[in-house]
């Protein structure tokens, strides 16, 4: 424990700054590539998103120059490609999560780093230690916020946690000292906000890909030693830790800093849809994959989630758009067990219209279960002929308890890497994040993961 707390973003500070390849025991490095390969892939994913193009036309509006690859697009500068990188990795819904903050980290992290990392023709090994900076930084600094009560002022974490992780994996290539990290972390802080009344619109998203070029902006203005206080988390007029909560103890944030990897703990999404949404799709998944299920022979449909998951999407019967059904409970279920699949492709127009699923979806019954807690969900589909499936999510597929194979992983990054790469190129490409740290340049690999039109 910590006797000054304002030490905090001091080590932090440091930690960030001086962190070695060597220092990232192997479970970590191996989770940091399989976090970019997964992030890659729903990049690519995100151009199918409806708003995207508005994005893409605020990120070309930032500046002209071409330093940087959007990925499943062409160049843009570097903050245009930051910006829109980090938009498309959210767009549909599909990125990581760390569950402890319910905050997406690849959106504000990932983007910054491949931006500078491709312009400065910095090595695979560079960047993983920067997104390993990032990654553990915007987890750690949530750690601190008291979550519960951070939540219930209304925050939303991406926005406020992910100005620093973006800070961290910029700042780390542009080889920040501590005292330079911790004003890049000041300078970060000074622009955290975005708050849950965003719900159910894409602003929600947007505040993900605006951390990532806060953070960028922050560790670039810190690199011209731009002065910036170096004690943002705990000062105690205006810092995050006495003005977003209350009651802290932000000695968590550094506790066994470089010992236990909270990075470790993110978790990585297969399908499509809200990620409190997760525990749904596997209880599902099991029960269709175990099962022959004949739609046309369900009687009943019931699904059990706990209660705040419950009153964020179990309340969708009606939807309209792919906005609306990818955060849906009431379409992800009735697609799931109508198509046995959940891609993009239950996402199109045509799908999401179809009269049929739509009366599917209503008749789902949802409930509130007070005995289940965050992801778990139990679903039970009741057969015509009286008989009964049910499965129950603890922790679904992607979680740091049930993760994904490295397969799985591969198969996801194919799916949507296809529209704007040969196979050939596909196959470089993972074999290029596989062996981050022994390739030369990022430019050879942002190369691959431009769109080939």
């Amino acid at each position: 424990m910590l006797r000054d707390p304002q030490e905090i973003t001091a080590r932090l500070a440091t930690f960030a700054s001086e962190l070695s390849y060597e220092d990232l025991p192997s479970a970590a490095r191996a989770h940091v590539k399989n976090i970019l390969l997964g992030t890659v892939a729903c990049a690519f994913a995100g151009h199918a998103s409806e708003e995207t193009p508005q994005i893409a036309g605020l990120a070309t509006a930032l500046g002209s120059g071409a330093d940087s690859s959007v990925i499943g697009g062409g160049r843009l500068s570097l903050a245009g490609a930051t910006l829109l990188n980090g938009y498309l990795i959210t767009a549909v819904t599909m990125c990581d999560v760390y569950r402890p903050t319910h905050t997406h980290v690849t959106p504000e992290v990932v983007p910054p780093a491949l931006a500078v990392a491709e312009r400065d023709g910095l090595t695979g090994r560079e960047l993983l230690v920067a997104l390993a900076a990032g990654l553990e930084v915007t987890a750690r600094v949530g750690l601190g916020a008291d979550y519960p009560a951070f939540r219930k002022r209304g925050w939303h974490g991406p926005g406020v946690f992910g100005t620093f992780g973006a800070a961290a994996s910029t700042g780390r290539l542009l080889r920040l000292d501590a005292a330079g990290m911790a004003r890049a972390f000041g300078i970060a802080g000074s622009q955290a906000s975005g708050t849950f009344a965003a719900w159910q619109t894409p602003v929600i998203k947007f505040h993900q890909s605006r951390a990532a070029l806060s953070g960028l902006m922050a560790a670039i203005l810190a690199s011209q030693d731009f002065i910036a206080t170096q004690e943002f988390l705990t000062a105690k007029d205006g810092g995050l830790y006495s003005t977003y909560v209350d009651g802290v103890e932000p000695g968590r944030v550094v506790e066994d800093i470089g010992r236990r990897w909270e990075l470790e703990q993110i978790s990585l999404r297969l399908w499509p849809s809200g990620s409190p949404m997760q525990g749904i799709n596997t209880a599902l998944f099991d029960l269709v994959e175990r099962h022959t299920i004949d739609s046309d022979a369900i009687r009943a449909v019931r699904i059990a989630l706990s209660p705040t998951v419950y009153d964020m999407h179990g309340k969708l019967p009606h939807y309209n758009g792919k906005f609306e059904a990818l955060i849906s409970a009431h379409y992800t279920a009735a697609v799931i067990l109508r198509d046995r699949e959940l891609t993009m492709k239950q996402y199109e127009a045509g799908r999401i219209s179809d009269p049929l699923l739509r009366r599917e979806a209503e008749k789902i019954a949802f409930a509130a279960d007070p005995a289940l807690q965050g992801v778990q969900a139990i679903a039970e589909i009741e057969m015509k002929d009286g008989t009964v499936l049910s499965a129950r999510c603890d922790h679904p597929r992607g979680s740091f308890e049930n993760p994904l194979s490295s397969e799985e992983l591969k198969t996801k990054f194919r799916t949507y890497a296809a529209p704007f790469r040969a196979e050939s190129d596909i196959v470089q490409a993972i074999d290029m994040i596989e062996r981050l740290e022994h390739q030369s340049s990022v430019k050879d690999l942002m190369g691959l993961l431009r769109s080939q039109a």
